[in-house]
């Protein structure tokens, strides 16, 4: 959420960056709500202040006199009522048109309309080259006996799968290969609750919004997350840290769950687009500094893109355009990872910077030690790896010409030393 004091004192970037971001908000609809609410709640707090200076001076009088002031106060009890009607009018509309105003963009943020247009910044890895017909991960998997789409989907419906054998374990082994690097890095290992109440997917950003890309359990009030981001990001909603607490760094392992309306045709076939995956994620929250939160958006990026290089995926890096961030982000990079059945870069990273946008609807704030005020903290999120996905370019990529599958390397201490999958 941003700060309306921002919008009072220059509305012109918030009415710019609805057009660059896709985000329809009247700025002028909102401050004039501003301006009435501002205007009836000063009245309210005058009349407060005339009713005590009121109350004060009727018990030392009596007669005419404290009849006329019991009357004026009977006046300002009507006029307090009708105050907060008015309030109780506007305040709701006012509230919910601040949840959509969007976060404005970095300067170095290319425009654009879509992700048609983000920008490639950087490349790693050689893309490999078959002396081979290669086969596709589906093709791969069925063929190993790993990956079963056919049984999922008469069990669970389309975009469902199994994975098994092998193709569990080194589903399993990404996931864990991944935690392990970010513990080095410091960062505190989490498994987290993902049924969260609507307050959280709020604070995040994602309500309003992704309400129809969210399984929402309307009987229990809460929300399957399509991301571990949701509770490790609201972990301290509501509560003030200290100033040497900072920065907190988080890395969760869960399930995640989307529900991918309007996304029928699109990325249909095999593991690229489902309902269900397991996902790594990182989550940085930092002092209320724009150097700092440039710092940890490069950190937070090299360390997905440290997973990517250990396994030996080639890649590549895009800033992301300003059509294709999110309400709250002011800035992203996509990592997209080298997928030759699509013969194409596949998206398989995001890294979000937030500044205090998240934290401001999570009430989640700091005591600084100089000023000694209460801060908005600045909050960073980046997937660490995100699978099955992530096996899209792990199988194709390491598959040999009698169908059998390499392991990488760094994951075969996590698959009691195999080395191949074989049929």
């Amino acid at each position: 959420m941003i700060d309306i004091k921002l919008i009072r004192e220059n509305p012109q970037p918030f009415k710019d960056v609805c057009r660059a971001k896709n985000f329809y908000v009247d700025i002028d609809r909102l401050l004039q709500l501003d301006s009435d609410l501002r205007k009836v709640k000063t009245r309210q707090q005058e009349i407060t202040t005339e009713k005590n200076t009121l109350g004060k001076s009727i018990a030392k009088l009596a007669g005419d006199e404290k009849q006329k002031l019991i009357n004026k106060l009977a006046e300002y009890k009507t006029e307090e009522a009708s105050l907060a009607e008015q309030i109780k009018n506007l305040e709701p509309e006012f509230n919910a048109m601040m949840l959509q105003v969007p976060q404005p963009a970095d300067d170095d943020v290319p425009l654009g309309k879509d992700d048609t247009e983000n920008v490639e910044i950087a490349k790693w890895g050689e893309i490999r080259k078959f002396d081979f017909e290669p086969k596709d991960h589906i093709q791969l998997g069925t063929a190993l006996d790993i990956i079963d789409v056919e049984r999922a989907v008469r069990l669970a419906g389309t975009r469902n799968y199994f994975l098994k054998g092998a193709g569990a374990l080194l589903h399993w082994a990404i996931l864990r290969f991944s935690i392990d690097y970010m513990v080095k890095k410091g960062y505190v290992p989490f498994s987290v609750p993902m049924l969260m109440k609507n307050e959280a997917m709020a604070g995040t950003g994602y309500y309003p919004g992704s309400e129809e890309q969210t399984y929402r359990m309307e009987r229990d009030e809460l929300n399957l997350a399509g991301t571990a981001e949701v509770p490790l990001t609201a972990y301290f909603m509501g509560e003030i840290l200290s100033q040497e607490m900072m920065p907190k760094k988080f890395v969760g392992l869960s399930t995640c769950y989307r529900r991918e309306a309007g996304a029928a045709g699109k990325d249909t076939y095999g593991l690229y687009r489902i309902h269900q995956f397991d996902k790594v994620e990182q989550v940085v929250i930092c002092e209320n500094d724009a150097e700092q939160s440039a710092k940890f958006h490069e950190e937070i990026r090299a360390n997905a893109e440290g997973v990517m290089q250990a396994m030996g995926i080639p890649y590549r890096v895009v800033k992301v355009c300003t059509g294709d961030l999110g309400r709250g982000q002011a800035k992203k990079y996509d990592i997209e990872a080298w997928m030759p059945s699509r013969k194409s870069y596949g998206e398989t990273h995001s890294a979000s910077k937030f500044y205090d946008f998240q934290a401001r609807r999570l009430n989640l704030r700091y005591k600084d030690n100089k000023t000694k005020k209460n801060l908005f903290c600045h909050t960073l999120n980046n997937t660490v790896i995100a699978s099955p996905r992530i096996l899209i370019p792990v199988l194709e990529l390491n598959q040999n010409k009698d169908g059998s599958v390499t392991i990488p390397e760094v994951l075969r201490p996590y698959m009691n030393g195999m080395e191949r999958i074989t049929k």
